[in-house]
Order: C-alpha cells, then sequence, then structure tokens
C-alpha cells in the first residue's frame, strides 16, 4: 500500500481525547493512522505523498455495527401473505422462519452483497453478522466471507444454531460454525490475523435451545476459543418460555450453561431485569442495542441507560435495519426519551459512545481471538486503524467537540457521506463504489428475491 494524506477537512477524532482539528489531516501508512494534525504542517512534511482533499467537510472514524443480519436484505418490500403478525413469535413463525427456509447459498451470497453496498454507502467499516438458512447451511459463512471480502469491509460471521428445525439442522448449524472458526486459523488465517475478518459461535435464542444443544454449544464454542452471539429477551415470552421450562430467567439460565462472559454478545436484551444486568456486568457479557428493529416488533424499549450505569458495555446495531447507523443513533436518541416520558433520558452523547467507543470494544472482543495486533477503531488517533469516512456536511451553526453529537443527531445522515476508507484502502471515492458492482448484485438480488417471494 502506499502512503496517503487526507487534508483540508475538519477531523473528528472520537475516542477517550475526543476533539476537533480544524484545517486538519490524517496520514494513512499502510492500514494504520500514522500521524494527525495540521493541514499545512503535515503537507510541508509529506510533500511526495499521495495528498486527498477532503473539501472542507469532515473526517471522521467508519460507523461500526454490532448485530444485523444480512439475510433480512431479501425481506426488503415483503407482504406476508393474510393477516398481519399481531406480536413478535408470529413475526418469527411468518415471516423469518418461512423465509430462512428457503434461502439457498445463491440468495446467502445475494444478500450479503447487498448490506456490503449499503454498509459502504453509508460509511460502515465493519459489521457483526449472524446467520441462518437452514436449507442450506454448509458453507454459508464461506458464501457470506467471500462477500465480505470483495468488499474489502471487516466482519465477524456466526451461523444461529436453533433446536427448531430438528437434530440434523442443528448438527449442521454446530458444524458450520465451528468449521468456519478452524478455517480462521487455516486457509483464511492471513486475513483474520490482519484484522479483516473473524467469527463467533452463533445461537438464537433461550427459547429454541434445549439444555442438550446448550450443553453441547457451550462445548464447541469452548474449545475453539471463542464468545457466543444469541439473542437475549429480545421478547417478553422469551423470559416466559425460561422461567416456565427451567425456573430461571433468560441470562441467568445462559450463564448457567457458560454461554456468558468476555468475548459473548447478547443482543437486544429488552426484557432483562435487574438482577440479570448484575449478571450481564459479572461476567463482562457485551450487550447490543437494536432501537428500529425492537420498535417495528413493537417488542420494547430495553433498559439500556440501566445496564450503562451497571457498567455493561451496551453497544449499538440494527438488526438487519439498514447500515446507514446514523439512522439508528437517532432513533436510539428518540425512543427511550417517548419511553421514559423524560427529554433528559438518552442524551446524544451517550448514543456517540455506544456507536463508537462501546461498538468498538464489541469488535475487539469477537476478534482478538483471531487477530492478536487488532486495531482501535471508532477513533482515529496514531496507531488506529485506517477507517474512515469524509463526509461532506458544512454545518449551518458552530461544530465543536462538545456539540458534534447533537450536530451528528440533528443534521448529519448516511447521505453526507461521501468517502469511504477501510484499513487503508478506498472503498467509496466521491460516491462511486470501487470494489463491488453495485448495479449487477441489485440487478441479481432482484431476480432472487422475486423468485423467493413466489414460493413465500
Amino acid at each position: 500500500m502506499t502512503d496517503i494524506l487526507v487534508g483540508n477537512g475538519t477531523v473528528v477524532t472520537l475516542g477517550s481525547d475526543s476533539r476537533l482539528i480544524e484545517n486538519g489531516a490524517v496520514l494513512v501508512h499502510d492500514d494504520r493512522i500514522a500521524a494527525m494534525g495540521s493541514d499545512s504542517e503535515l503537507r510541508q512534511q509529506h510533500p511526495d505523498i499521495q495528498y486527498v482533499d477532503a473539501s472542507s467537510g469532515l473526517i471522521m472514524p467508519g460507523f461500526l455495527c454490532t448485530h444485523t443480519h444480512f439475510y433480512s436484505a431479501f425481506a426488503r418490500g415483503m407482504a406476508i401473505p393474510g393477516v398481519a403478525p399481531r406480536n413478535f413469535p408470529e413475526i418469527l413463525a411468518r415471516l423469518w422462519w418461512r423465509l430462512d427456509k428457503l434461502l439457498t447459498l445463491e440468495d446467502t451470497r445475494a444478500g450479503a452483497e447487498i448490506f456490503m453496498a449499503d454498509a459502504i454507502r453509508h460509511g460502515t467499516t465493519c459489521v457483526v453478522d449472524h446467520h441462518a438458512s437452514p436449507n442450506a447451511i454448509e458453507g454459508s459463512l464461506d458464501v457470506i466471507a467471500a462477500a465480505v471480502e470483495q468488499a474489502g469491509i471487516r466482519a465477524c460471521l456466526a451461523y444461529e444454531v436453533s433446536d427448531r428445525d430438528g437434530p440434523a439442522v442443528i448438527d449442521g448449524g454446530m458444524r458450520e460454525n465451528e468449521r468456519f472458526i478452524r478455517s480462521l486459523r487455516t486457509t483464511r488465517k492471513s486475513q483474520a490475523e490482519a484484522g479483516m475478518i473473524a467469527a463467533s459461535y452463533g445461537l438464537h435464542a433461550s427459547f429454541t435451545l434445549s439444555p442438550a444443544t446448550l450443553e453441547r454449544c457451550a462445548a464447541g464454542g469452548a474449545a475453539a476459543g471463542v464468545g457466543f452471539h444469541i439473542h437475549v429477551a429480545e421478547d417478553i415470552s422469551d423470559e416466559n418460555d425460561s422461567l416456565s421450562r427451567y425456573g430461571m430467567r433468560v441470562a441467568e439460565r445462559l450463564e448457567a450453561n457458560h454461554i456468558l462472559g468476555p468475548h459473548s454478545i447478547a443482543a437486544h436484551c429488552v426484557h432483562v431485569n435487574s438482577g440479570e444486568i448484575a449478571r450481564l456486568a459479572e461476567t463482562s457479557t457485551h450487550s447490543v442495542h437494536n432501537p428500529r428493529s425492537n420498535m417495528n416488533n413493537a417488542v420494547g424499549c430495553a433498559p439500556v441507560e440501566e445496564m450503562l450505569r451497571a457498567e455493561v458495555n451496551v453497544g449499538l446495531g440494527n438488526d438487519g435495519f439498514s447500515m446507514n447507523m446514523m439512522q439508528e443513533m437517532k432513533a436510539a436518541y428518540l425512543l427511550h426519551k417517548l419511553a421514559a416520558k423524560d427529554p433528559r433520558s438518552m442524551a446524544a452523547d451517550l448514543v456517540l459512545n455506544m456507536a463508537f467507543q462501546h461498538n468498538s470494544r464489541i469488535i475487539q472482543a469477537v476478534f482478538s481471538p483471531f487477530s492478536v495486533d487488532f486495531p482501535r477503531l471508532g477513533e482515529l488517533s496514531v496507531g488506529a486503524a485506517a477507517d474512515l469516512n469524509l463526509l461532506d456536511y458544512m454545518p449551518p451553526t458552530p461544530l465543536s467537540s462538545g456539540n458534534f453529537p447533537w450536530h451528528l443527531i440533528f443534521g448529519i445522515d448516511g447521505h453526507h457521506v461521501n468517502s469511504t476508507m477501510v484499513a487503508g484502502r478506498w472503498l467509496m471515492r466521491n460516491r462511486q463504489l470501487l470494489t463491488i458492482d453495485e448495479a449487477r448484485i441489485h440487478a441479481r438480488a432482484r431476480e432472487l428475491s422475486q423468485a423467493l417471494w413466489q414460493k413465500m
């Protein structure tokens, strides 16, 4: 790779030393940030390297997403036959558990490609995916990984194990997780060590996992040296099932079965109580908030601020909604104010911390078993990953490090992103995708999704 100096912009560093550098520049060397500071000074110090003009816009870290489902791409615009589902169990049974059974490996790749284009366009540079295709399990994570590698973003993948389709599918899901994890230490070792691809052991949710399956998966994940990625108390039905069948709440059951831990992700946590929050904190388990999905499924509002006060690291995902993480941040900012009937709830700087610092900790946790020198994400600092975005946002009012979170919530959105870089490589410049053929993948996805819809 060659050195690149990105300048003539306002550098938004974020991170623990969050500040703005007006008329600033960022020096990229290979896949890391080598220097930051005054544009004029860095240009004088490095007169012969490639210079990229940010045109007086923003230079900021790439956005991060710590829970998503690439396969949900085919659900966009889909009408479920019959009366609309009344609750979350009906949504699962009538939409998601019908759709995922129809997915082929080709569908799986097309869905991943759609999400890659969406991510790059919106400046999302690292994602954590959770996949399901019960009738096309074997090789599904390889297919997704190939799409991710072609696009050039970072991703952590997992296949969700579930009892809902019988013993053969349970075995297949476990094999796929374990086989793919092994591949990251063999055939995909270079990409994994470079911090571009990682894996967790995927599980669906407590209510679709028997004691025997949980025990087997806990052993498999421990042997593989990774954490777990599981939905936790997304709907009250998950808690009710655990209490009625096992006499304990979901997080308690997962802890008893060695699923919680510092490399594990508990997605949603909408209905966890204070005792479960204490278990998440004690085990250093990460949680991921998905406000747009929670509102769409009418499952409730997660106790995010209570979890944060208890020192649970809560990040931000999209659960299969668009990869415009700025929209997810806006939803988080608004949802909690409405739910609490208190405009002081969920301040913009708290949302910003979840989206960048907290998400970075989650990504560090899931990538570290494969990459011993995994770079810092979610900030611009010397030694951090050269994962950055250029935005053509021109603030109509004064902009400072103190008020930047409110500019992001009320003024900045995905359409402002004009260039995206990951590991020192441009994936989009001036809104032109450089690593994937967007027209081709959208055309193929429309063709495949139409055939799948007819089967629904």
